[in-house]
């Protein structure tokens, strides 16, 4: 298990006139495999760019460690970024390229990378600028995985993937992460479809973190209360509700908060569980937060 602690006090960035992050808090100290979720510019790339090294914060810190990404080689070497496209060089091979990180990550598995070569049906001789979406979404993804650095973060890693390769990505991230234990950080659109990995969920909107749970509570602070009209109008008093839905005499109320199961239980109304992604949908609508 890599043990990695980062730390982000008032994180700002300012592009011009665009603030892409604003006085962004967090703490992440244990391996788990992270959502972070958020709309198209709601800051998530930018944040991840900080945190590889990529670029500099306008205000605000960012430790890894103790210690700041950028220029920081011996840092970097235990951070890998795979984003939705644009992580290599046009004109090398799939052999250079793989041959560049393994001399770059300290702990790279070359076993994996050959696995994953072969499962996905990569030409190593091919040149990345004759790849396809797909084909180089998946050598991204091999890199991420076969780095094994100790805080990896996939940014829309999938592009041009369809769903068969998209589960093969998922259940080997599951499987390498279970023997090495890691900070895997994941942003995705695809909310529905790799929720149930998530162990922890952090959501952004308009640069600023609107929510940070666990991913086991957050299921359990949003659900679907069913009954009839009177009862679950009269349930939903003081209470976090997300919209509702009525059809012949019945409704159902979308709701967010602490205990409000155990309410509709109490209140003899009938409870399901509500999505991830459509909780990240509400939160993130203007004039909303956590």
């Amino acid at each position: 298990m890599y043990k990695m602690k980062i730390e982000v006090d008032q994180l700002t960035k300012v592009y011009r006139d665009k603030r892409a992050l604003d006085n962004v808090s967090l703490t992440l100290s244990e391996p788990k495999i992270y959502g972070f979720l958020g709309r198209n510019g709601a800051g998530k790339t930018t944040f991840m760019e900080i945190l590889t090294g990529q670029i500099l914060a306008t205000s605000g810190t960012l430790r890894v460690n103790g210690e700041a990404p950028f220029d920081n080689q011996k840092l970097t070497e235990s951070i890998c970024l795979i984003k939705e496209g644009g992580n290599f060089k046009k004109e090398l091979t799939i052999k250079n390229v793989l041959k560049l990180y393994r001399v770059f990550y300290p702990n790279w598995d070359q076993a994996l990378a050959n696995e994953l070569i072969e499962a996905y049906g990569l030409n190593v001789n091919a040149r990345i600028k004759s790849l396809s979406k797909g084909m180089a979404s998946a050598l991204g993804i091999i890199v991420g995985l076969a780095s094994m650095a100790p805080i990896t973060m996939f940014d829309e890693p999938y592009i041009g993937l369809d769903a068969s390769a998209r589960k093969m990505f998922y259940d080997k991230m599951v499987a390498v992460y279970e023997k090495q234990k890691r900070i895997i950080i994941f942003s995705t659109h695809l909310i529905d479809e790799v929720s149930t990995l998530f162990e922890e969920v952090i959501i952004i909107q308009n640069g600023s973190i609107v929510l940070q749970e666990e991913a086991d509570v957050l299921r359990e602070k949003a659900c679907a209360v069913s009954g009839p009209k009177a009862d679950v109008t009269a349930y939903m008093t003081d209470k976090n509700v997300m919209q509702t839905k009525e059809i012949a005499g019945m409704m159902t109320a979308y709701v967010y908060g602490d205990a409000v199961m155990e309410a509709a239980h109490a209140a003899g109304l009938a409870v399901e569980g509500i999505p991830i992604q459509e909780l990240m949908v509400y939160l993130t609508e203007e004039k909303r937060g956590a």
